[in-house]
């Protein structure tokens, strides 16, 4: 048997090829599909089977269009009543891939939905590959699926199943056996997941917080107690999962790139993705300062909302080409109106801040903190700050008093580049803004 593991920084996503007698299963494949036909050549394998371990609300998943390609079986919960062609897998359910066993354990927790799929050689559990329910140091967050998905749960009734499905299912196998969960750190669909990206059942026990011995009621409170932001996009994104999302090389192909600004454009949002010391120079009067970076995707889906058109900067046509793939990955590829390579954007400018005057007469300035909420109780940099979280900024800038210049933070810089020109999309002219910028690491 063959185990690769593939990896997504940008969404701290792992997928999962299996090989074994030429046939391949692939479990919970990312957006563009062309790794896994790459891996299946290099390997003389045929793609037979695809098998999700729930739909995911953070990024869009190729299963229905493997299938379309490849004629592969797609296999799911009964409970997640998919829209696409599927066979449903849940416990007692076996799938025979060469000389490998697959078989399905219904672990809900992260969702209703969720399975895991315990790998079988020679009648020995070799892995078991958790999806969202087990994580490396940490288990899925139970608060994504109130709203979405065929079957909704309360988080707290979510989190009593997580506790019996780690103990009752996971628990059993043998210390040996490796953990493969869908996420890393940096996923949004926990909380505190480990850099490490394997484990077994037996370091596990040992090292993480959710499988050591408490009571249920105990392993509740703490599971709900402090989650991360969900994105705006998270709940679209289960459903497109659940639907089947559409072909990825023809879907982004569809996305118009043009050298230059034309003289006018539709009123909709604009995101510009150039560094922010050649945006400040120079930009559009509605656009959002929304740089490229390890988190580009998770930061447009939790500003941006679904189904909502845009625009989109960039300085290059290569970072167009990078960008459109970033944006695809959230299934936000449909909402780009059109691409625009500029650096040069006549346009407002903003005005830089004075950080040692500004040390000076901190109560002479309204300062925005728009960190997460768990940052801010982990650390209140100011003590009057007003806490408007990024995600939640463009629908609550009206709330910020105008009698003040206002000074907007975050943790090290990138944030607070898009609060700024969010905030001066409203407020441009009513009060002066300014970005703490990287300065905040000073303070």
């Amino acid at each position: 048997m063959i185990i690769h593991q593939f990896e997504y920084k940008g969404l701290a996503h792992y997928s999962y090829a299996i090989i074994s007698n030429g046939k391949m299963a692939l479990i919970d494949p990312e957006r563009n599909p062309q790794p896994y036909y790459d891996f299946a050549k290099q390997n003389q394998a045929i793609i037979t089977t695809v098998i999700e371990t729930h739909p995911h609300a953070d990024f869009l998943s190729s299963h229905a269009e493997i299938h379309h390609t490849t004629g592969a079986t797609v296999y799911v919960s009964k409970l997640l009543s998919a829209k696409y062609p599927h066979h449903t897998f849940d416990d007692g359910d076996v799938i025979q891939l060469g000389e490998v066993e697959l078989k399905a354990l219904n672990t809900p927790g992260h969702s209703p939905d969720s399975i895991s799929i315990a790998a079988y050689e020679n009648g020995k559990a070799q892995a078991v590959f958790t999806g969202d329910t087990l994580f490396i140091g940490d288990c899925g967050r139970p608060d994504l699926r109130e709203k979405a998905g065929a079957v909704t749960a309360a988080r707290d009734q979510l989190a009593r199943n997580m506790y019996h499905s780690l103990r009752d299912k996971l628990m059993k196998f043998a210390d040996d056996v490796k953990v493969y969960p869908t996420h890393g750190a940096g996923s949004l669909c926990g909380r505190g997941l480990s850099v490490q990206n394997l484990s077994t059942i037996g370091a596990e026990k040992v090292t993480n917080w959710s499988l050591q011995p408490m009571n249920e009621d105990d392993f509740v409170k703490e599971l709900v107690s402090t989650q991360p932001f969900v994105p705006k996009y998270f709940t679209n994104s289960v459903e497109l999962n659940r639907a089947g999302g559409p072909d990825y090389k023809s879907s982004i192909e569809k996305i118009q790139i043009q050298n230059g600004l034309p003289l006018s454009l539709e009123n909709i949002v604009v995101i510009d993705t150039r560094p922010q010391e050649i945006y400040k120079k120079g930009s559009l009067s509605r656009s959002i300062n929304l740089m490229d970076d390890t988190r580009f995707e998770t930061w447009l889906g939790s500003i941006i909302a679904p189904g909502e058109l845009f625009y989109l900067i960039v300085p290059s046509k290569e970072e167009a080409t990078i960008l459109i793939d970033k944006i695809a990955r959230i299934g936000y590829e449909s909402q780009v109106k059109e691409v625009f390579v500029a650096n040069h954007v006549e346009g407002r400018k903003f005005d830089k801040l004075n950080v040692d005057e500004f040390r000076k007469k901190e109560d002479k300035y309204t300062i925005v903190d728009i960190r997460n909420y768990s940052e801010v109780a982990d650390r209140k940099v100011f003590e009057k700050a007003l806490v408007i979280p990024l995600p939640e900024l463009r629908e609550r800038v009206k709330e910020i008093p105008l009698d003040k210049p206002l000074v907007v933070h975050c943790a090290a810089g990138y944030r607070s580049a898009a609060g700024v020109s969010i905030i001066k999309n409203v407020l441009d002219g009513s009060v002066d803004v300014y970005d703490l910028g990287t300065a905040i690491t000073t303070f």
